[in-house]
């Protein structure tokens, strides 16, 4: 079992950044790939970023690749993303994934997940 906990949502401006956190439970965290998606009103979850467990090598789609940046730490059993260049269209509530398959985070149908967090991006 992984329990997953967000923060670090919150109201910027568009052009910001702010930086989300999810600290995650668990002795087998490092074992976990892990993940972001997100959710606007009205529309499904989508994919943000993803990290593997083995190289740490990360995914993104195309609407946040050189934007967003996904890393993780270990020792702190925590995995962080980091957004730049907010635009109002990031709006969304922000969930943190889990799951040994890449493939399943990618298409956001993770084991795992937190509670999420609001992201606001105002224009």
């Amino acid at each position: 079992q992984v329990q997953l906990v967000e923060s670090g949502g919150g109201l910027v401006q568009a052009g910001g950044s702010l930086r989300l956190s999810c600290a995650a439970s668990g002795r087998s965290f490092s074992t976990y790939a892990m993940g972001w998606s997100r959710q606007a009103p009205g529309k499904e979850r989508e994919f943000v970023a993803a990290i593997s467990w083995i190289d740490s090598s990360t995914y993104y789609p195309d609407s946040v690749k050189g934007r967003f940046t996904i890393s993780r730490d270990n020792a702190k059993n925590t995995v962080y993303l980091q957004m730049n260049s907010l635009k109002p269209e990031d709006t969304a509530v922000y969930y943190c994934a889990a799951d040994r398959s890449l493939y399943d985070l990618q298409r956001a149908t993770s084991d795992y997940w937190g509670q999420g967090t609001q992201v606001i991006v105002s224009s």
